[in-house]
């Protein structure tokens, strides 16, 4: 009868826990950034939010690192990729390219939790993953309620903060009574569904449903250290500036170019934080 009481127990804590993990809506987000090569990058981004918490991320790298994170689905993501990007050429050779395979959109991670006043920040940092946690109460709003837009059919109210290094103006929707938005953006009285900054970085809601999804904690967790976040954004910026160097003096023997529109050979451009990073503050005195 304890064995039965005992199991029935565990059942019930993991149901509850369920019910607190089960996200109520699904938001889609364009993110828009400029990039070394002087064009502008968009990325699709999805944030799955409950009251309670939130996480922000690529659909298609969290179906990868899903699949990563067992050895069956490690082997079913191998197949897929051997399938996808694998070609036997005329003379019997056989060549890879691996931008026809699924490969990530994009490395990072946000986890929100008001409950803990916390937020978790994975993604890659140069050559390794890395992730930091940071308190909520590092971002700070002004309401301009005499600024409104209307999102998705949301009537959102306009608010400004400094964060990191950028001026951001967001418009949040007080119908959705969630103090979550894209990327790191929160702490207002509604779900952000657009964000501005200087530099032309950009988030817009493209979409927005109810959903009854599991939010998941990150996957390989234990391929992630903890980092600096000043210092892991000066390591990334150092390593993209010379991977080159980085790769040969481990004996790698590559060169790296880009090409132009004329397809010329030419070299890669530089990345400047202060220009290409969400969080330019690592460079400023």
């Amino acid at each position: 009868m304890k064995k039965i009481l005992t199991i029935l127990s565990v059942l019930f804590v993991a149901i509850v826990a369920m019910a607190q993990n089960k996200a109520e809506i699904i938001v889609s987000y364009n993110e828009r950034r400029p990039i070394k090569s002087g064009k502008m990058s968009t990325t699709e981004m999805s944030l799955l939010a409950s009251v309670a918490e939130a996480k922000y991320y690529n659909e298609i790298t969290l179906w990868i690192d899903s699949l990563k994170s067992t050895p069956e689905g490690k082997a079913k993501y191998m197949d897929i990729l051997k399938k996808s990007c694998m070609t036997v050429e005329p003379d019997g050779s056989v060549s890879f390219d691996l931008s026809k395979g699924p490969t990530k959109k994009s490395y990072t991670y946000v986890f929100t939790n008001p409950s803990e006043e916390t937020l978790t920040f994975y993604s890659h940092f140069g050559e390794d993953l890395g992730y930091y946690t940071e308190p909520l109460a590092e971002m700070e709003w002004t309401m301009v309620e005499d600024s409104t837009a209307n999102v998705l059919g949301y009537e959102c109210i306009m608010a400004e903060s400094d964060y990191h290094g950028r001026h951001w103006k967001a418009w949040f929707a007080p119908e959705i009574p969630m103090s979550f938005g894209p990327w790191k953006l929160h702490g207002l009285p509604g779900l952000i569904l657009k964000a501005e900054a200087d530099g032309g970085f950009s988030f817009m809601a493209t979409g927005l449903e109810h959903s009854d999804r599991i939010i998941t904690p990150m996957y390989l967790q234990q391929d992630y250290a903890k980092v600096d976040r000043k210092k892991a954004l000066e390591n990334a910026e150092y390593f993209v500036n010379n991977e080159e160097s980085i790769m040969n003096a481990q004996g790698q023997n590559m060169k790296i170019y880009t090409l132009d529109e004329n397809g010329n050979k030419v070299e890669v451009p530089k990345y400047d934080g202060l220009k290409h990073s969400l969080e330019p503050d690592y460079k400023m005195k």
